[in-house]
C-alpha cells in the first residue's frame, strides 16, 4: 500500500506535471526543462525540497534511471544540490561576482538585497614569513598584517577572506572595525588600486574552512587568490574561498 503523499509533495509534482513540455525530446530532457522552467519562475525556490526520485517516476510513469539521470544532469549545471540521504534541493541563487575587476563583497551583497555581515577571525601584526614576503614583495621579517575574516550573506557564510597587507602602505589597517568597514573599502581609500591580478582555481575545503563556510568537507569550492597593487607597490595579497554552489564568477571582454 503506497503512504498518501503530503499536499506540498503533491503541489510539487503537479507544477512538474505541468510544466512538461509536449515535444519530441527524450524524456529526461523535458524533465529537465520542466525542472529548470519551475525553478526559474520562482514556482520551486532555493531549498525547496524536491519529491524523491520514486515519487517522480510513479507520478510521470518513465524509469528511475531517465529520473536520476535528469536530476544527476541538473545538480552538475548549478540548478539543483543532492544530500546524501537527505534528498535533492533547488540550488540557492548563486552569487555574481566580476572577474576582470575587484570589487566591495558588501556592496554586492547589498545590491542583491541582501544583509551583509562580518566575522573577525583574526586581525594583528606580524612578522612576514618567507612565504609572506615574497608575496608582498617585502624582506622577510618585515612588520605587515594578516586578516582572516567570513563574509556572511543573510546569515549564510558565503566567503572565507584570508588577507595579508603591507604595512608600510595601510599603517592603521590592524585598528579598522571591518564589520563596518571592509578591507576593500579602507585599503582602496588609503591605497587604491592601480594594478591587480587573479589566479582562479576549484578546490575542495579542510575540515577547518569546511566548518567556517558551514559545508561539507568534500563540497567543491571556488578559490580567488588575489594581488593588487598601487603605484607598482604591492597593497595586499588575498586568498578568498567560497562554497561552489553558492559563487561564480563573470568576465566580459573586446576584441583585442
Amino acid at each position: 500500500m503506497n503512504t498518501p503523499l503530503s499536499a506540498t509533495t503533491q503541489n510539487l509534482l503537479d507544477a512538474l506535471l505541468d510544466a512538461l513540455p509536449s515535444t519530441n525530446a527524450p524524456i529526461y530532457a523535458r524533465l529537465k526543462s520542466a525542472i529548470t522552467d519551475n525553478v526559474n519562475n520562482g514556482i520551486w525556490v532555493a531549498e525547496q525540497r524536491l519529491p524523491s526520485e520514486a515519487e517522480i517516476v510513479q507520478a510521470i510513469g518513465v524509469s528511475r534511471m531517465t529520473v536520476n539521470r535528469a536530476l544527476r544532469e541538473l545538480t552538475a549545471d548549478g540548478i539543483l544540490h543532492r544530500q546524501q540521504g537527505v534528498g535533492t534541493f533547488v540550488a540557492p541563487k548563486k552569487a555574481h561576482s566580476a572577474l576582470f575587476e575587484v570589487h566591495n563583497i558588501a556592496q554586492e551583497i547589498t545590491d542583491r538585497g541582501h544583509i551583509h555581515k562580518v566575522e573577525i577571525v583574526i586581525l594583528q601584526e606580524v612578522k612576514a614569513n618567507t612565504d609572506q614576503a615574497l608575496r608582498l614583495g617585502l624582506r622577510t621579517g618585515e612588520i605587515i598584517y594578516k586578516s582572516e575574516l567570513i563574509h556572511f550573506e543573510n546569515d549564510q557564510p558565503i566567503q572565507l577572506e584570508e588577507r595579508i597587507v603591507n604595512a608600510s602602505l595601510a599603517p592603521d589597517y590592524s585598528q579598522q572595525d571591518f564589520t563596518k568597514l571592509t578591507p576593500y573599502a579602507y585599503l582602496n581609500r588609503v591605497a587604491p588600486i592601480t594594478e591587480g591580478e587573479h589566479l582562479v582555481e576549484a578546490v575542495t575545503p579542510n575540515q577547518y574552512e569546511a566548518t567556517k563556510l558551514a559545508i561539507n568537507i568534500h563540497q567543491a569550492c571556488l578559490q580567488i587568490k588575489r594581488r593588487t597593487w598601487s603605484n607598482q607597490q604591492i597593497v595586499t595579497s588575498a586568498r578568498l574561498l567560497s562554497p561552489g554552489h553558492l559563487f561564480h564568477l563573470f568576465g566580459h571582454f573586446g576584441r583585442p
